[in-house]
């Protein structure tokens, strides 16, 4: 396969993921484009003992990692606000409150359970693709999946009732 149709066939997925954990359109553009650089660089590295793409997101988390520590810093809330927009501002305003406590609920998580439900999420990765990320079983995707949603679920349920 060469660059071009890697980088076909795979943005998408790596671009999503990214976005998912960085809720920044830029970051996950400027992530996404050193993913498939080193992928290429790299590429006599890929030894074929997991998919293509479980490979390209391992790299895409080191990126983003790397691009974290660059930067220094951690994104606000205010900037996951800003993402959000409505022509209804009462609409918007609840829907963005919904919204923001869930990822609050999300990334107070403990990991794996955060990761997981990101990238089943976010990345649109299929249980055995995130098995595969985790050196674990399919199953095991699934039951750390459904572990952290409920526990996500319970949080707000326990806010809803304050």
């Amino acid at each position: 396969m060469d660059i071009r149709e890697l980088y076909e066939t795979y943005f998408s997925t790596v671009y999503k993921y990214i976005f998912s954990i960085s809720r920044d359109v830029h970051i996950a553009e400027d992530v996404t484009q050193e993913t498939f650089f080193k992928a290429l660089k790299y590429a006599d590295g890929f030894r074929g003992d997991c998919k293509l793409s479980v490979w390209l997101i391992q790299i895409a988390k080191n990126c983003y990692m790397d691009e974290l520590r660059k930067r220094k810093r951690i994104l606000s809330a205010e900037e996951i606000e800003g993402t959000v927009s409505s022509e209804d501002l009462s609409v918007s305003y609840i829907e963005k409150e919904k919204a923001l406590s869930v990822h609050r609920k999300l990334h107070q998580l403990k990991e794996p359970y955060k990761e997981v439900v990101s990238l089943r999420i976010f990345g649109e990765l299929s249980f055995k693709e995130i098995g595969e990320i985790f050196g674990k079983s399919e199953n095991w995707a699934r039951v750390t999946y459904h572990r952290g949603k409920t526990r996500i679920k319970e949080e707000l349920e326990n806010e809803d009732h304050m």
